[in-house]
């Protein structure tokens, strides 16, 4: 991965997607459409009327920036755009766009997660379900990819690792997402994983627990180990990691594609009523470097507080429910793009995703610093 200039807007990949309406209908262009609806999303809007209220009282601001030949388009018209609009035109967008802002950090996590949309669905069953990647330490998302449900992120994870430059990262996912052929898929595109074993991984999960636990317990010399202890609201957190080469012994170690090491971590948590010790294990194709381990493991629960938990609380996505055709997907995109903009607009490093959503609703300028749109 190469280091690429960072100033590069999203506005400017807008008109490369596929227009997806009818001759008759195009009384307003495409890009601009998209130019407002992410306007809309970076002051705080959340649905279709919030784009064409933002449109109508800025549209003397935005004819400095777009032709808007017929106008501001009305919420009818976002609507329909969102809903016919390709996700995966849209996704293109969203990759490219991304992979110009990233910047090349060797060993970069990339944390692979599920999220449900929750109110995107008349019933449970009807529920929009993404899987999102996550870049830990640029603090990006990388792209999305819709299933079906939860139980088909086996499927979709390798279709989104085709889609993503992962070249020198390290690719997490929780236990669902610990499978062969999901391994093997990391490893062609160059890239090292930490996948998380659970007990529905059967006698892999339990042979690999009871050979840890031994070694930790006699401090085998083969295992190398990271310790880190966090005082924090009245609560300590002890986090200990062990991570060996010691594979050999594994009957099914040859199935598992570069298959290197296996980890376990340990986190204790006391406070003033209780203490808990939960400890977890590890398929790892990295060497045995705990510290480095130990911070992918966390990594890749950065993506529940820094993506997950910022689109429901400062994005409202978890309330949105817009759900014909591709519109849910489409506007989660949409999120996202926003979300990583408010991230890369790094000359107030300290506001919060809100205060930089209120400052670009009051400040014309400071929203086209965080569009990357010279004044």
């Amino acid at each position: 991965m190469e280091n690429k200039e960072v100033s590069v807007s999203i506005c400017d990949n807008f008109g490369e997607i596929e227009d997806p309406r009818m001759d008759r209908n195009k009384k307003h262009l495409l890009s601009e459409i998209l130019f407002i609806a992410l306007c809309s999303i970076l002051v705080g809007g959340e649905h279709f009327t919030d784009m064409a209220l933002f449109g109508r009282s800025k549209e003397q601001w935005l004819g400095r920036y777009l032709k808007l030949p017929n106008g501001v388009p009305s919420h009818d018209t976002f609507r329909r755009v969102f809903c016919l609009l390709k996700p995966e035109h849209f996704m293109v967008t969203l990759v490219e766009w991304t992979q110009a802002l990233r910047e090349e950090m060797e060993g970069e996590v990339v944390a692979i997660d599920g999220k449900s949309l929750r109110r995107t669905g008349k019933t449970k069953s009807d529920i929009v379900h993404v899987v999102s990647a996550w870049a830990a330490t640029n603090r990006l998302v990388l792209g999305q990819i819709k299933v079906d449900e939860k139980s088909n992120e086996i499927t979709a994870v390798p279709q989104l690792l085709r889609m993503l430059e992962l070249s020198g990262c390290i690719v997490t996912l929780d236990a669902m997402g610990t499978q062969k052929n999901i391994a093997k898929e990391i490893h062609e595109a160059d890239a090292d994983y930490v996948l998380a074993l659970k007990g529905n991984h059967g006698t892999a999960h339990q042979e690999i627990a009871t050979f840890l636990d031994d070694a930790i317990a006699r401090e085998a010399a083969h295992l190398d180990t990271y310790e880190k202890v966090e005082k924090d609201h009245g609560r300590i957190e002890t986090r200990k990691a062990w991570i060996t080469e010691e594979t050999g012994w594994f009957t099914d170690a040859g199935a598992w594609e570069n298959l290197r090491s296996f980890g376990a971590v340990e986190l204790t948590r006391e406070t003033a009523e209780a203490i808990t010790t939960e400890r977890r294990y590890f398929l790892c194709s990295i060497r045995a470097d705990a510290k480095n381990f130990a911070r992918a493991v966390r990594s890749h629960w950065g993506i529940e507080n820094s993506l997950h938990w910022v689109l429901d609380v400062s994005l409202n996505e978890d309330q949105s429910r817009i759900r014909t055709d591709n519109a849910a997907e489409n506007l989660a995109l949409l999120r996202k793009m926003a979300l990583n903009c408010l991230r890369k607009e790094s000359s107030t490093p300290r506001k919060s995703i809100h205060a930089k959503q209120l400052s670009a609703a009051l400040n014309q300028d400071y929203l086209l610093k965080i569009l990357k749109i010279e004044i």
